[in-house]
């Protein structure tokens, strides 16, 4: 990866992580999950508006690294106003950048800036930061109040 790309990925995360977008409590949410690493203390409640299975409204609350922040941030960003299959689509697109060789720079052009988050691969203890937020959207669609990365995922 180039150097010139590893900085615009590392300025995505920290942007997100800085400025986190969707950050807040919906009040009226369908459904909600917090989502805890109890190893390194990152912890993220997503919450969500469902209408006819579409995403109307997502955001989450939290606080952990930068990378399990962003990633929450990016994830909200991306996937309001899809429906749970384009939603299930995105969360199969991370796990694949996240365990794949995909080229930095394809991935960038084929997924945008949730490309930035594919640099954790190199770091297998970093990615269970990176997918917190994601697997805690995906135990809220299920009914699931919470969920822990101590859980089988």
């Amino acid at each position: 990866m180039s150097d010139d790309l590893v900085d615009l990925y590392q300025d995505i995360i920290l942007d997100h992580n800085r400025r986190p977008r969707n950050s807040r409590k919906i009040h009226t949410a369908t459904h909600q999950s917090e989502g805890i690493n109890p190893l390194c203390g990152d912890e993220v409640t997503i919450y969500l508006d469902l209408l006819d299975e579409r995403i109307t409204d997502i955001s989450f609350q939290g606080q952990g690294c930068a990378i399990s922040q962003a990633s929450a941030s990016l994830m909200t960003e991306m996937l309001k106003g899809l429906d749970l299959d384009e939603t299930r689509q995105h969360s199969k697109i991370l796990h694949d950048l996240l365990n794949s060789e995909e080229d930095a720079q394809d991935a960038l052009l084929k997924y945008g800036n949730l490309a930035a988050l594919s640099g954790v691969r190199k770091f297998p203890a970093r990615v269970k930061c990176a997918t917190l937020a994601w697997h805690a959207l995906e135990a809220a669609l299920r009914g699931k109040d919470s969920i822990s990365t101590e859980e089988e995922l």
